[in-house]
């Protein structure tokens, strides 16, 4: 179990601290000399069951209140300290803020300095205390009086954390593993130390992690857990590790740096997220209200942009996080948002997503999604997430940003239909049924309207359907259609299984008029469209619809704007290429090697291989070409 202590400063946390596990927690001169806590302390000890508590000592002064957030995070239990003689102070007011903000809702309050006071007055304190807490997550939490001077209460108060030590319940370690650093330093002939409450999963010595937002790469050399040697740290210890590798020094590993599962790294600084504004808050909080956020240990400049009306002094609702620089950050993590000159806090709350919009932040379809992604249960969230709009959720993004283990990603996969990506897509699988239905109807309903038509290009068909797929996951998506037999590719069109292209009579007329004047001994030098249509009297537009629709069905191909070769000369003039490589001493082909060949124009042949070029067929080293062997058959 963690402990951490909260109160005003100069109200006996640390004392009470040594008087708990006999260690004196400030560890710096000038919090020796000073008689305060400056920065984060740390104690251990067995209460007598068997495990070991540490405890986080947290300074008390207001204009440190930065550093007590670094301490808050991942504590399980909260050790509120209120001086007896003193009674309910600004820091005892702003600290229990801040732990109901960051969602510490079990906690015992140590009366400290007990010697100085009489019953009356232990009685009027533990009034007020009372009072501070209800309507808080530390309402009815026990008081016990206590003084490190005489020992009062020093026993009762171990007895309690020991009673609430065996209450806890051990945190899951099937998440990827994440340690917020609150400190760094050097140890001779150590190294680099990091330590930091594990918020999830578990490391063991040898595992390669990575610091984030940074991106640097490090190897777990040693961990201390709980204060002693281990082979591993889990969820909810205080840890230290020992980390090695190139640019890994204190120096480069600031209080805030993320160490983590490789999996997680992706920074961010843009965060919706759901805020409760303190009702001590003078104003309320409009667009752009600029704020100090604290998640973790990280400290960032934020600008905070409601998502609807301003949020007044007590009220709750969804803004946008703008950050002045990226943070490691998961789904669901509490925050704590203070004011520019770090005087009060403003209010907190939880991160919903971390891959925030920038536009079209406020709609009502985004509120929405926002609403649904907030469900603490990732199996809940995800489902009502593709219930609402756009009904698509990156599921590979939806695993990472919520730090899900692999035994837990694959569990929330098996309930909704997935499209391969990268990124994996899921829908709820009506939604996957509702989408196969639209593609088919759309595909019927092009042929009826086109029967010439070979098909409905892929791009048009994604453009035409709700909700709209990104283009790797409608691959995945129009895959799968083929596969299970509902629709054709050819090329780039796509078709139902029983179309074939149907020419008006008028085109089939027409088009059996050229086909023959594209072949024979003129195969390899066509006439062009306008000249036939000249010669025949015929609309030149009219002549080239019907050779553009013969293209779409595979009977012709068009070379170039007035151009326009039989299939079976296209194949023949790749075979065509395909020898005059094979006789060439270097294996490239020309353009004058190849025209002589055909026995045509050098503009017309240039035409040609530029043509191939285009399909793939042939590969070109300046005005050299070659075949190429994967699309060498692409004509038949």
């Amino acid at each position: 179990m963690i402990v951490g202590t909260a109160g005003h400063i100069d109200h006996g946390k640390t004392a009470l601290v040594r008087a708990l596990t006999g260690v004196d927690a400030d560890r710096l001169a000038e919090e020796k000399s000073r008689g305060i806590t400056i920065e984060l302390g740390f104690a251990y000890a067995d209460l007598g069951g068997g495990g070991i508590t540490g405890f986080v000592d947290v300074p008390g002064h207001e204009r440190l209140v930065h550093t007590m957030l670094a301490g808050a995070g991942g504590i399980d239990l909260a050790l509120l300290v209120v001086a007896a003689d003193d009674g309910v102070m600004p820091q005892t007011r702003e600290h229990l803020a801040i732990l109901d903000l960051l969602g510490v809702h079990r906690g015992i309050v140590a009366l400290s300095k007990a010697d100085l006071a009489d019953a009356d007055r232990r009685a009027a304190v533990t009034g007020e205390i009372d009072a501070l807490l209800a309507g808080t997550g530390l309402a009815g939490a026990p008081v016990i009086p206590v003084s490190a001077v005489t020992g009062e209460g020093v026993a009762a108060l171990t007895a309690a954390l020991a009673a609430a030590e065996a209450a806890t319940t051990a945190r899951r370690t099937d998440a990827r593993f994440r340690l917020s650093v609150d400190r760094s330093f050097t140890l001779k002939g150590i190294g680099t130390v990091v330590t930091g409450t594990v918020a999830a999963g578990r490391l063991a010595v040898g595992d390669t992690v990575v610091l984030s937002p940074s991106g640097r790469a490090a190897r777990v050399r040693g961990i201390h857990a709980q204060n002693r040697p281990a082979a591993e740290g889990r969820a909810g210890q205080r840890c230290a590790l020992n980390l090695a590798g190139d640019g890994i020094a204190p120096d480069a590993i600031p209080r805030g740096e993320v160490v983590g599962d490789p999996a997680l790294h992706a920074p961010t600084d843009r965060i919706d997220a759901r805020l409760r504004v303190l009702g001590s808050e003078p104003k309320p909080v409009a667009t752009l209200f600029p704020a100090r956020l604290h998640a973790g240990a990280v400290e960032v400049g934020a600008r905070v942009v409601p998502l609807g009306d301003p949020l007044n002094p007590g009220a709750a609702g969804l803004v946008q996080l703008v950050l002045d620089r990226p943070i490691a950050a998961v789904v669901g993590e509490a925050y704590v948002l203070r004011d520019v000159s770090a005087r009060r806090t403003i209010g907190g709350g939880q991160f919903i997503d971390l891959r925030a919009p920038a536009r079209r932040r406020r709609t009502p379809e985004r509120r929405a999604l926002l609403e649904a992604a907030a469900h603490p249960d990732p199996a809940a969230a995800l489902v009502g997430m593709l219930a609402v709009a756009p009904h698509v959720v990156d599921l590979d993004g939806f695993i990472r940003d919520r730090g899900l283990g692999e035994a837990a990603a694959a569990r929330l996969a098996q309930g909704v239909a997935v499209l391969d990506g990268p990124p994996r897509l899921a829908l709820a699988p009506e939604t996957l049924a509702q989408l196969s239905e639209a593609a088919e109807a759309a595909l019927a309903a092009f042929h009826d309207e086109t029967p010439e038509m070979q098909g409905l290009g892929r791009e048009r068909l994604r453009l035409a359907l709700t909700p709209r797929l990104p283009k790797p996951g409608f691959a995945a998506f129009i895959a799968g259609r083929i596969a299970a037999g509902a629709m054709v590719a050819e090329g780039s069109f796509l078709r139902l299984p029983g179309h074939v292209a149907r020419m008006s009579p008028e085109d089939e007329a027409l088009l059996a008029r050229a086909l023959p004047e594209l072949g024979g001994d003129a195969r390899f030098r066509p006439p062009r469209v306008r000249d036939m249509a000249t010669a025949w009297g015929v609309p030149e537009a009219d002549l080239r619809r019907a050779l553009k629709s013969a293209a779409r069905q595979g009977r012709v191909d068009q070379i170039r704007h007035d151009h326009f070769f039989l299939r079976a000369t296209t194949a023949e003039m790749v075979a065509i290429i395909a020898e005059v490589q094979a006789a060439a001493p270097d294996g490239w082909v020309t353009a004058a090697a190849f025209r002589d060949r055909v026995q045509n124009g050098r503009k017309v042949a240039i035409e040609i291989l530029d043509f191939y070029d285009r399909q793939g067929v042939t590969l070109r080293r300046g005005d050299l070409r070659r075949i190429n062997p994967h699309r060498a058959d692409l004509f038949g």
